[in-house]
């Protein structure tokens, strides 16, 4: 456990590092690295585990896994690197890759109503996929023609394209080894315990195979880069709901079936958890420390409510009907005043 932490880590430094040098060498934002090639770099482990999971002819583990890692990502890695540093993030951020990550929230939902994702499912997924990385493309162009790069950083190719690409190779080599190592040993211990696979998926293997992009976005929180963080948290999330489930729908040869808790709860609080990132970053383009803090609240919330349920308590029922009735209507509400202060402010 102790190894597969120090990979984690300093898999996480390495990549971090080389994509700011990769961001400076194209002469593109930091937040497209980390919306792109970083957030899919992370993801990797997840698109493995669902794959596996789906073909061993257990779906609630590939589904809920990539529901469980969405609401983790948000609330939980947002939250601490919040904590470490209030994140500033640009106004392309919260106007297109926030509604675009919420646009495909509802999307899976609304997919998943028939409770199962088969392959026209997962190649409507995918197409989504293919029209977003050509957007990030666009973008990146766009950006390259209005600020062209000075002489100086097109000079010296060969050896900055052969250290920086082996570097990133390495980095996403070290976070998918930690990834594999924790979720095996995380695993193992949840089904000792008896654990259903809806549970473990939700908890075990969501925590796990985000954990790439937990360090990922601490590391740059720490190192200032806030664009990359939480382009990272961002783009993993699209690619999660996108890519992964796009891809695991499309190729495994039965339908992914949806659980009713999924359907009834746990597909409704990923959904919840996106929109209630957007006028939070909107009311002053950023995550304050005290915003940050009531993102982890709300995952510790969450967390009560699945252990109340895995251990049959008549507290689950309340809890969910807490936190669907009360806790997220209130909390919309209290934002939903705030991004208006903040919009007629700007304005």
């Amino acid at each position: 456990m102790g190894v597969a932490l120090l990979l984690l880590v300093g898999g996480a430094e390495l990549l971090v590092r080389s994509a700011l040098r990769l961001a400076q060498r194209l002469h593109v934002r930091p937040l497209i690295i980390g919306l792109s090639l970083v957030a899919f770099g992370s993801t990797a482990p997840q698109l493995t585990v669902s794959l596996q999971a789906a073909y061993q002819g257990a779906p609630d583990v590939a589904v809920g896994s990539v529901i469980g890692s969405n609401i983790f990502n948000v609330l939980v890695i947002l939250g601490l690197a919040a904590l470490i540093i209030p994140l500033r993030v640009s106004r392309q951020l919260v106007r297109l890759d926030i509604p675009l990550m919420i646009l495909a929230s509802g999307l899976v939902y609304a997919l998943s109503a028939n409770a199962h994702l088969g392959r026209v499912e997962g190649a409507l997924l995918l197409l989504g996929l293919a029209g977003y990385l050509a957007m990030l493309w666009h973008q990146s162009r766009h950006y390259a023609r209005t600020y062209p790069a000075p002489d100086a950083a097109r000079s010296g190719a060969g050896r900055f394209w052969s250290g920086t690409l082996l570097q990133i190779l390495v980095g996403l080599g070290l976070l998918s080894l930690a990834g594999h190592l924790l979720l095996e040993a995380a695993i193992e211990v949840a089904t000792d315990l008896g654990l259903s696979e809806r549970i473990i998926g939700l908890t075990v293997v969501a925590i796990c195979t985000s954990l790439p992009e937990l360090a990922a976005a601490l590391i740059a929180a720490l190192r200032g880069e806030r664009e990359i963080a939480v382009g990272t948290v961002i783009g993993s999330n699209l690619f999660n709901l996108l890519a992964v489930l796009g891809l695991t729908a499309l190729i495994t040869p039965e339908p992914l079936s949806i659980s009713p808790n999924a359907l009834s709860f746990d597909l409704p609080v990923m959904l919840g958890v996106a929109v209630l990132s957007l006028p939070v970053f909107y009311s002053g383009y950023r995550i304050t420390r005290a915003e940050g803090l009531v993102f982890l609240c709300l995952y510790l919330a969450y967390g009560l409510h699945v252990a109340a349920f895995t251990m049959g308590m008549p507290l689950a029922g309340r809890l969910e009907r807490l936190m669907l009735f009360y806790v997220l209507p209130v909390l919309a509400t209290v934002l939903l005043y705030t991004t208006v202060r903040a919009w007629r402010r700007q304005h």
